[in-house]
């Protein structure tokens, strides 16, 4: 059986392998007898060498060259979406014509709205000081290394997704790793890629794919000098690894690695609708098998009669629901570790809690629930992530104990908080909501976390250990751009040498100091030559 190629300066060639690997099939819980290679270190320095050189054409290269790329990327997998969701689906298990359907249709309108931020240039923030001829914009800054998650193959996959589509309109070649979960997915993705970049006319190395490489060659990786930032999607220790590396070198890496998304239900909210927040909650954390990033692992209530019937609606619901099917053999083992890490460390079991029940790779639908006293007492142990159809209950005795939960928290990527419609939990919310909303990039209301709509409002971040910065988002053009940028100042340079951004004769969207007054105008100002 010939083992599949990897993508490097443009060409699909044999790999030096150090050895083969072959995804599963979720639901069969066997192997698909396809070979993809563990790249070499020297297979990684080809790619390097290569994106170096491709990044000096491309920062020659119009914007709207590189907008041209995403678009025909983008229309490249609209028309191959049948073959890339069918091959998802045996990879992942995730519903062919329903959620591969909607996250196909997301990753093709993410590069677009990257497209449309390419063009516009709004993300590079223009800044001309007339007064003392200083400029500033934002600019690409070199190589970009993704590494992408098992659970979202296209709108977040290392070659398509919103890392990949960020880094490209940014102006910066991107080194795609394929997650061993989806290899071939990845494969017919980097495919349309590199034939939208031959038909746009992009420089050899924009895009180029690996599937695997040792854990060494990637801490090597992530400290080459030649890498000039890297976008990581995946589990908290092998992030931190790389990060720890990243670090090392003073090089920028962002992470999404861990999260609870703690959503506080307060005693109003369960006066008024407790079975339908129950319902709520259900579909949230079971959709996808509850391999979300934003599944809602820990809920809050105050101890009490509606307490008690809400825990036990959300565990007959539970219960009641069909198992999914898990990503792998290795997702399946780490539920039913956390699950017992979660028990060892004080919560109960109320329902779930077994391996199995489902098809292929599966675990129980798990409902925990543990005292606020316990919770105060061991937060880091409680707070671990089970990446699966499972959430942990934390039961509060006081709207006070419910806030030194909270105070307890890690960072996430989202908090919720459900009140009474009639205003009678607004005391309450008011003395939780300052501190949920420092330990979270995305703060909701009456609503699930699970939706991550691609909007330029989003912020698909938070504090650590949700994100390694708190002051970015993955998700939403054209501030995720801002990741994969370096802020470039001239100070005193002659006009015909500014990039076209800074020359007066660019209107728009630049924030100029006219008379001592800072304003975003389209007037012109003189320049010292």
């Amino acid at each position: 059986m010939a083992t599949h190629q990897v993508l490097i300066n443009g060409q699909w060639r044999d790999s030096d392998s150090t050895g083969t690997f072959q995804a599963n099939d979720p639901r069969a819980a066997t192997a698909i007898p396809e070979d993809y290679p563990i790249s070499s270190w020297a297979e990684c320095e080809a790619a390097l060498d290569s994106a170096v050189v491709a990044f000096e054409k491309l920062r020659q290269m119009p914007r709207e060259n590189i907008a041209d790329f995403l678009e025909k990327y983008a229309d490249r997998i609209d028309a191959r979406s049948e073959e890339i969701r069918t091959l998802a689906h045996q990879e992942t298990a995730l519903p062919l014509d329903t959620r591969l359907v909607g996250e196909l249709g997301r990753t093709s309108g993410q590069l677009r709205q990257a497209a449309a931020a390419t063009r516009s240039a709004s993300w590079c923030m223009p800044v001309i000081d007339s007064a003392t001829n200083i400029r500033s914009c934002y600019a690409a800054i070199g190589p970009v290394a993704v590494f992408g998650p098992n659970n979202f193959p296209l709108a977040f996959g290392s070659i398509s997704g919103g890392d990949f589509a960020a880094a490209i309109a940014a102006g910066n070649p991107v080194i795609g790793k394929a997650n061993s979960m989806h290899p071939g997915t990845t494969r017919l993705l980097a495919e349309e890629a590199q034939i939208a970049a031959d038909e746009t006319k992009m420089p050899a190395g924009t895009v180029q794919m690996i599937y695997r490489i040792a854990h060494a060659d990637g801490e090597k990786l992530a400290r080459d000098p030649r890498l000039a930032a890297i976008g990581y999607t995946g589990s908290r220790h092998a992030g931190l690894v790389l990060k720890q590396a990243a670090d090392s070198v003073g090089k920028p890496i962002y992470l999404e690695l861990s999260s609870v998304n703690p959503i506080v239900v307060l005693p109003g909210a369960l006066d008024e609708r407790c079975e339908e927040i129950a319902d709520e909650l259900t579909g949230s954390c079971l959709m996808g098998s509850g391999q979300f990033c934003t599944n809602p692992g820990m809920i809050v209530v105050q101890a009490g009669e509606k307490a008690d019937q809400f825990i036990a609606s959300i565990a007959s619901r539970f219960s009641g629901a069909p198992v999914g099917t898990l990503f792998s053999q290795s997702g399946q083992t780490g539920l039913e570790n956390a699950v017992d890490q979660l028990k060892s460390a004080g919560a109960e079991q109320v329902c779930g809690g077994t391996p199995g029940g489902g098809e292929g790779y599966s675990y129980a639908n798990t409902v925990l629930k543990v005292s606020g006293d316990a919770f105060v007492t061991n937060p880091e142990q409680l707070q671990t992530e089970a990446f699966g159809a499972s959430t942990l209950v934390v039961v509060a005795d006081s709207i006070g104990q419910i806030n030194e939960v909270l105070g307890q928290l890690e960072g996430n990527l989202t908090g919720c908080i459900y009140s009474a419609q009639d205003g009678s939990d607004d005391p309450h919310y008011d003395e939780i909501v300052p501190n949920l909303r420092q330990r979270v990039g995305r703060l909701l209301n009456d609503k699930m976390p699970t939706g991550v709509a691609v909007s330029p409002a989003m912020n698909h971040g938070g504090p650590f250990p949700a994100t390694g910065h708190p002051g970015f988002t993955a998700v939403g053009a054209p501030g995720s751009l801002l990741r994969f940028s370096m802020l470039q100042c001239f100070d005193d340079i002659r006009p015909h040498r500014l990039p076209d951004l800074l020359k007066n004769k660019n209107p728009g969207n630049v924030w100029r100091n006219i008379d001592g007054q800072w304003t975003q105008a389209d007037v012109e100002a003189p320049v010292k030559d």
